[in-house]
């Protein structure tokens, strides 16, 4: 733009006087050399008119072209200098213009700054995002150590739990079977082989109890009949329920299905009737029931026994728990794990003297991903 200035005005006043007042900020010095090699201007006027003895002039003027570059002043100064052919009134001449490079050289410097902040920024980054992906990998191995050990102190708490489980047992079975090796004509013998057997199917339920929690639901799902299922599952206990003098009441609505393992549901249902029909040693009333609420399929089962203190609600479904002189503590642990598999839920409400309604949420359509039990799914009658 400088070049074309001067070239401009040179047209206008081949004189070049004019081109002593043009002082543009950037400008460090202006030339202008004709074919003979002498100054015809120069921003210092001693030198106008003098031979100017830059070598590169006679090149230009002979090959053409432009020659830039940054050269250095005889003060030291760093400038960059354009030399360029215009005519002035036909006649060739060289344009040696030199420019001042503060501010250019201010907007590089401030460029480099900023890209070495930015590299600055980029490398914390990647630092801080290191140093975030090693700690949570240590907090990954650290939860999971965690999880190592309480699985290992769950697992002796249940050991230790069935140990005690299986001495009781074992213990009145060795003893009945001593007496009974010292006495063999005994006429006792055969209620104490009465309770060998009793003892015995107790450690066969509670191993059969073990078993239904600790395996791996396979059975293929089918669409059933909720009505069916119940009904079914109530007659399994029709005859225990009346030898108790219990009155059994069925509520089953037509039409409703669900997407299930029949047999594995089916079990959930046979261990929360019987439960409610062993909370009522004295006779009662058991009431069974379907009915559908938005997308779920809702199942109660409800007895008129003695209900659970509030105190036990909290642990009816950890494995082992009991609120039963004989119970094996599993059932209602199957009861849950077999409804989680289905992505229902369990909710139980009891009390002292009140009787238990345990209500089954499953899904209609099928089984989504696991629940979360709501505020009720850990209140429940012992197992």
């Amino acid at each position: 733009s400088v070049s074309m200035a001067v070239a401009s005005s040179a047209s206008q006043d081949p004189s070049l006087r004019s081109l002593a007042a043009y002082k543009p900020k950037d400008l460090a010095f202006l030339a202008i050399v004709d074919s003979k090699g002498l100054y015809r201007f120069h921003s210092n006027p001693d030198l106008i008119g003098s031979a100017a003895e830059d070598a590169r002039y006679p090149a230009i003027l002979a090959n053409g072209g432009n020659v830039e570059g940054r050269v250095a002043l005889g003060t030291g100064e760093q400038v960059y200098e354009f030399l360029a052919i215009f005519h002035l009134q036909g006649q060739p001449m060289i344009l040696d213009l030199g420019l001042h490079t503060f501010r250019a050289d201010a907007v590089i410097r401030k460029a480099r700054v900023n890209m070495a902040i930015l590299l600055l920024l980029l490398l914390a980054e990647w630092v801080f995002a290191a140093i975030i992906y090693r700690y949570a990998l240590r907090e990954k191995s650290h939860l999971l150590a965690l999880a190592r050990r309480e699985h290992l102190a769950r697992l002796g708490e249940m050991g230790a739990v069935l140990a005690h489980e299986i001495r009781n047992p074992l213990g009145g079975i060795k003893g009945f079977a001593q007496v009974i090796e010292k006495r063999p004509a005994d006429e006792r013998n055969q209620a104490f082989a009465q309770s060998i057997v009793a003892e015995t199917v107790r450690l066969e339920s509670l191993v059969a109890g073990l078993l239904d929690y600790s395996r791996v639901a396979r059975e293929k799902h089918a669409r059933v009949d909720v009505r069916e299922l119940l009904a079914h599952s109530v007659s399994l206990v029709m005859w225990e329920a009346r030898g108790r003098g219990i009155a059994v009441k069925e509520d089953l609505r037509d039409g409703l299905t669900l997407s299930c393992a029949p047999g594995r549901l089916g079990q959930a249902v046979v261990n929360l009737l019987k439960n409610a029909i062993q909370a009522m040693p004295g006779g009662g009333t058991l009431a069974v029931s379907s009915r559908k609420s938005g997308n779920r399929i809702l199942l109660e089962v409800r007895d008129t026994g003695e209900g659970i203190e509030a105190r036990d609600l909290d642990r009816i479904f950890e494995p082992f728990f009991s609120t039963k002189a004989q119970g094996t503590g599993l059932g209602l642990a199957v009861c849950r794990k077999i409804i989680e598999e289905h992505g229902g839920t369990i909710a139980v409400a009891s009390g002292r003297g009140r009787g238990t309604t345990v209500t089954l949420s499953l899904p209609s359509g099928g089984r989504p991903g696991r629940e979360k039990e709501h505020g009720g799914a850990d209140s429940g009658s012992g197992g």
